[in-house]
């Protein structure tokens, strides 16, 4: 019963605190959908190039919230999948609070930073890089897609004109009634996005914090202890557990002499923390969603095998 409550407690508050983070997203991509058109579409797109390193950037904020917004806009294509992998390696997630907790050194949290930061950058460049040289990177806005999948009545219609189809046409020739109208369906649709992911979230992030409750931090050391050859790949592993548990394990484990720099850089790089979750939950075809987390786990199990061989220490 005490595992259970406890699990519950930290799904519960480590959900709470993504919901503005949710909304605010959602609230954009709906007025994007609503306002925009076209010519927003081409302003995305012509932005987007420098989209790898804002998002590297915005990701080692530590907060779970900009990789779970990512996520939604990658699944709209308003991001590139280049920004989407910035975030993703760069999202710092628990691991900072837990630095500056343990009062490491300002050198060391530096370092770590520096190269989350660094490396989604670099996979985010190539990675879009790769998609325009093979012309694969034109893709259409699928935010109507998205809306129309979660049934959340996205295309502008309030309740009264969903009774009465006659007086929704004449309100979309009223041109003050249309204002107020996409006004009152943006925020209906985005806190109806927002519940539906949010509930999603809580869920599986129960699920995860009680078995992680169960089998014990200090279970996860004595593999990682038992396994020094496969260190970086057992870390990578842990990373790619869609909970801020993951990353908390993996600092933990480094600041306690458990595991080296390389296996827990490694790790951290794959820890995008909810948003993979997110990405599930609303990115399809699901096949690029596993391709996604296997391009991660590819590039943390790489950056982290090179830094142990090359014997680098932080």
């Amino acid at each position: 019963m005490d595992v259970i409550m406890h699990a519950f407690e930290h799904a519960f508050f480590d959900t709470l605190k993504l919901i503005p983070f949710l909304f605010v997203t959602y609230v954009a991509m709906e007025a994007l959908e609503h306002h925009a058109g076209g010519v927003s579409e081409a302003m995305v797109r012509k932005a987007g190039k420098a989209g790898p390193a804002i998002g590297a950037l915005l990701g080692a904020v530590p907060q779970c919230g900009f990789s779970a917004a990512a996520s939604t806009l990658y699944a709209a294509r308003v991001v590139t999948l280049g920004t989407l992998f910035a975030v993703f390696l760069s999202t710092s997630d628990e691991m900072l609070p837990i630095l500056i907790a343990e009062q490491a050194p300002i050198a060391l949290i530096g370092k770590v930073l520096l190269i989350k930061v660094l490396v989604g950058m670099i996979v985010g460049f190539a990675i879009d890089a790769a998609l325009r040289f093979m012309r694969r990177d034109k893709e259409a806005l699928r935010i109507h897609e998205l809306c129309e999948r979660d049934n959340c009545h996205c295309n502008g219609e309030c309740e009264a004109c969903e009774e009465n189809p006659a007086l929704a046409y004449d309100f979309r020739n009223d041109e003050e009634h249309e204002h107020d109208h996409a006004g009152v369906s943006i925020v209906k649709s985005a806190l109806k996005h927002t519940v539906q992911v949010t509930l999603f979230i809580f869920v599986v992030t129960l699920a995860l914090e009680a078995l992680m409750d169960s089998v014990g931090e200090e279970a996860l050391a004595a593999f990682l202890q038992g396994n020094p050859a496969l260190s970086v790949l057992a870390a990578a592993a842990v990373g790619l557990i869609p909970n801020c548990a993951a990353s908390v394990a993996l600092t933990e484990l480094y600041l306690e002499g458990t595991l080296g720099a390389g296996a827990m850089m490694g790790g951290l790089l794959v820890s995008a923390g909810v948003g993979l979750l997110v990405l599930l939950r609303t990115n399809r075809p699901m096949r690029d969603n596993l391709i996604i987390m296997a391009g991660l786990l590819a590039v943390g199990i790489a950056v982290g095998g090179v830094m142990t061989l090359a014997g680098f220490a932080l």
